[in-house]
């Protein structure tokens, strides 16, 4: 029962949950980097969120020379698939969409589908801080 309350606590917070859907519409491998431009938040709380997902056992990450890039579980049991499948089968929002669009256009970058960019937003390059 303990997984079960750790995978919906770590999915009630707004941020983990446009980073699970990105995750899980895409099934791509994304980069730390390319989910803060995509979802205009700073590094520090894209990385905060990333950590609890993964405690969570919802995402792994993979080291590949100074870029970790992160993905969904594969998970077995039907508990959690369900879960998974019903953020992907959530009717985007507004919000949603931006991020969408917003993912495409970093993923643009990439070459040989690596990130070799790091974080594009000036504002965060700059400040650290948050569009918002």
């Amino acid at each position: 029962m303990q997984n079960y309350t750790e995978i919906f606590k770590a999915l009630s917070d707004e941020t983990r949950l446009r980073i699970i859907y990105l995750l899980a519409t895409t099934k791509k491998e994304l980069c730390c980097c390319e989910l803060t431009d995509s979802l205009e938040e700073p590094p520090y709380n894209i990385s905060k969120q990333l950590k609890i997902l993964k405690n969570a056992g919802l995402v792994e990450s993979r080291k590949e020379g100074k870029w970790v890039y992160f993905s969904l579980q594969k998970h077995k049991d039907p508990f959690t698939k369900g879960v998974l499948g019903a953020i992907n089968s959530l009717p985007p929002a507004d919000r949603q969409k931006r991020d969408k669009q917003n993912l495409m256009k970093v993923l643009s970058l990439r070459k040989g589908d690596k990130c070799l960019h790091g974080v594009q937003n000036k504002y965060f390059v700059k400040t650290g801080k948050s569009l918002k």
